[in-house]
């Protein structure tokens, strides 16, 4: 499962950091205009997409497990800092949450067996 949280990283958001490069209209749309906090974001993202790859590569699932469990927070949290569900980038957040929060529950259940 941890391997499948971190492909649907790279998956999800190769095109999106792609997207913020290249200030297509959807990226526009869903993140804002350019400005300096969507070049963090961007930013985040992109650390977010190299530190999966890395954690594929070298298979520390102590470490993804990290890289997950902030994801979560951050993708839970999000709703409440933009001040709504209805954002398309919300949402897509909370449905990746969720999927994060299984495979840790599987992850943290394989420590304890």
């Amino acid at each position: 499962m941890i391997t499948i949280s971190l492909l649907l990283n790279i998956v999800v958001l190769v095109p999106v950091c792609a997207g913020m490069v290249m200030n297509a209209q959807w990226a526009r749309q869903s993140d804002g205009e350019k400005s300096p906090a969507r070049g963090i974001l961007l930013s985040i993202y992109f650390s977010i997409t190299l530190t999966s790859l890395l954690l594929l590569a070298v298979s520390r699932p102590e470490a993804a497990a990290a890289l997950l469990f902030v994801q979560i927070i951050y993708k839970v949290t999000t709703p409440f800092t933009v001040g709504t569900f209805k954002n398309p980038v919300v949402i897509s957040n909370l449905l990746i949450a969720g999927f994060h929060i299984v495979t840790l529950a599987i992850f943290l259940q394989t420590l304890r067996d």
